[in-house]
């Protein structure tokens, strides 16, 4: 697996399409099954509210679920919402002229960033690999959040490193084979998180709202990365009527939630 390196800069100006690129082989190296993610929340997307749902993509980082919603499904929207001013910058110029999708900068640890939206209720809430920087209180706070604007009948999607601590043995084997991989796949070219924001920080458009990101975030997530139990249950208790994992991969989990 070789991630891209290098981002041309086209007569009008970053090609976006490539950082988005190399977004995806970033994040690839750490989830190889990461498309099938993909697929499965937007087949449950369908299968609950149908093919031209309007879409809440929370943590949208570089817009990739926005992405694949919309190659999917065409009369779909997008509102993506982060605080991460580089992936941002990506995002809005990979999207740049679509009015299907709408970009909003926001906190989702404040309480009125729901206020920022440009609607009030979604048919789908949609996330992946983001609400891991967050601790279990502050998690809860937002799941209660996501309850109120997730129209009734609509789905909340969660796809994440969900660790269920009651299986060290297995939790430690799946690790060891997993990091084999990735070993092999950094031996063959694959960029980490780091290598790949060391780029940003060096690109003449990304450098300054990567400086900035790392003074809003720090380096890496301290989150507690609870069990998909604890998810299910959470989103309960926020007032969703069902819950429970849809798809999961050795190491993680997504988990479903409808109104």
């Amino acid at each position: 697996m070789r991630v891209l390196v290098e981002v041309r800069v086209t007569a009008t100006g970053t090609d976006w399409q490539s950082w988005q690129q190399s977004w995806d082989r970033q994040q690839e190296w750490y989830m190889p099954d990461r498309e099938e993610r993909f697929r499965v929340m937007l087949d449950m997307v369908e299968a609950v509210v149908g093919p031209e749902p309007s879409v809440l993509d929370l943590a949208c980082g570089t817009g990739s679920i926005t992405d694949r919603l919309l190659r999917r499904f065409p009369r779909a929207t997008s509102t993506g919402v982060d605080l991460d001013p580089a992936l941002l910058a990506i995002a809005r110029g990979t999207f740049e002229g679509d009015d299907r999708v709408t970009f909003v900068t926001a906190d989702l640890k404040d309480a009125g960033w729901t206020g920022r939206l440009p609607h009030r209720s979604y048919d789908a809430v949609l996330t992946a690999t983001a609400l891991h920087w967050l601790h279990s209180e502050p998690l809860t706070t937002l799941y209660g959040r996501i309850g109120g604007i997730v129209r009734d009948g609509g789905v909340f999607m969660n796809a994440d490193h969900m660790i269920d601590t009651d299986t060290p043995r297995i939790n430690a084997a799946e690790r060891v084979l997993r990091h084999a991989a990735m070993d092999r796949a950094r031996a063959a070219g694959a960029l980490d998180w780091a290598q790949w924001w060391d780029l940003a920080a060096k690109d003449p458009v990304l450098a300054a709202p990567t400086a900035e990101r790392f003074a809003i975030y720090g380096e890496h997530a301290d989150g507690d990365m609870p069990s998909v139990h604890w998810h299910a249950r959470t989103l309960r208790e926020a007032g969703f009527a069902e819950a429970r994992a849809v798809w999961a991969s050795p190491s993680d989990s997504m988990v479903l939630a409808v109104k």
